[in-house]
């Protein structure tokens, strides 16, 4: 009898799991703004610990080649989220792109005049009389003349040196220029970790915040598979708070994938990261919540000074709909 209601048991458990099979993990691939950094850190951390795992996510990263591709590719389709920064969102979005932002990831631009400290630069003023690696066409460039309306500078006493983007950090190491317009997070280590002794004044502190990186989707993403985003921005907020707690664990958790990184350096790019993710309007807001005077300051200086040109409001481009509080 015991035998036969085990053989009963057992055949019933089989029919259990044909009548209700496994829910297979969503498939979802994120392609980064550029290659793996300290800013990309957090989601190998998250990655690692399970996070996108236990929302029932798989998730592929992939590195990038610049936010403008990154949107782009993501437009058609090629990978489920991307990771971009606003303008470029904004730039495509304005000329058809279906695409928006689910998470405003770090609401303080990273964008920056880095120097050496012995030049003395220290405010806006200082540029006057100095000389200024920039390259042709890029989103700094673009940019920095808010910086010199912002501030009363006469821009005839500020001399653009023209270098291609890899030229800009050996240029002023050479002394061929007294700064450089970069990332704070980026062209600032390049400096600091060759001997020197970088300073950085940021674009957001001297008249040209911009939304910094954001995460984003195509619209059709957004709106048919609704709830797979929303398990991928939860596991997305959490990775980044343990990130925040653990940067340690984070920079590990990416050396696995590219063992060839500066550890060092890639924890201070991922510190430097943290520091950004909220601006004043998102202080105390959850990570990947964004505020709608960010976007629209981030839109009127796209619009004067990057030819955006479109009649939607900000609150096109993005949405918080799937931050978790």
């Amino acid at each position: 009898m015991l035998r036969t209601a085990l053989r009963a048991l057992a055949a019933a458990a089989a029919l259990t799991t044909l009548a209700f099979p496994a829910v297979a993990a969503d498939q979802v691939s994120l392609r980064f703004n550029w290659y793996l950094g300290g800013l990309h850190t957090p989601f190998y951390l998250g990655k690692e610990r399970g996070y996108y795992a236990q929302e029932g996510i798989d998730i592929t990263l992939n590195e990038g080649r610049g936010s403008a591709n990154t949107v782009q590719v993501v437009a058609a389709g090629s990978d489920t989220f991307g990771m971009a920064d606003a303008g470029s969102l904004m730039l495509v979005a304005a000329k058809g792109g279906e695409v928006q932002a689910v998470m405003s990831l770090l609401n303080t631009s990273g964008f920056g005049v880095i120097s050496l400290a012995e030049t003395g630069i220290k405010t806006p003023s200082d540029l006057e009389g100095k000389r200024l690696a920039v390259t042709a066409g890029d989103a700094l460039t673009q940019l920095f003349p808010a910086i010199v309306k912002s501030n009363h500078l006469d821009m005839s006493k500020i001399t653009l040196v023209q270098v291609d983007p890899a030229g800009k950090v050996v240029s002023v190491l050479e002394k061929r220029a007294d700064a450089l317009l970069g990332g704070i997070d980026d062209q600032f280590f390049l400096i600091k970790y060759k001997g020197f002794n970088p300073v950085a004044m940021r674009f957001a502190d001297t008249g040209a915040n911009t939304i910094g990186m954001t995460i984003l989707a195509t619209n059709e993403t957004v709106t048919k598979r609704a709830d797979m985003v929303r398990r991928f921005v939860k596991a997305t907020q959490r990775s980044w708070e343990a990130a925040r707690s653990e940067p340690d664990a984070a920079v590990a958790a990416a050396l696995k994938s590219k063992p060839d990184l500066n550890a060092q350096s890639t924890k201070d790019q991922l510190l430097m990261d943290l520091s950004l993710l909220a601006s004043p309007a998102t202080a105390g807001k959850p990570v990947g919540w964004g505020a709608d005077s960010d976007w629209e300051t981030t839109k009127k200086l796209l619009a004067e000074y990057r030819d955006l040109k479109t009649d939607k409001p900000a609150s096109a481009f993005y949405t918080n709909e799937f931050i978790s509080k």
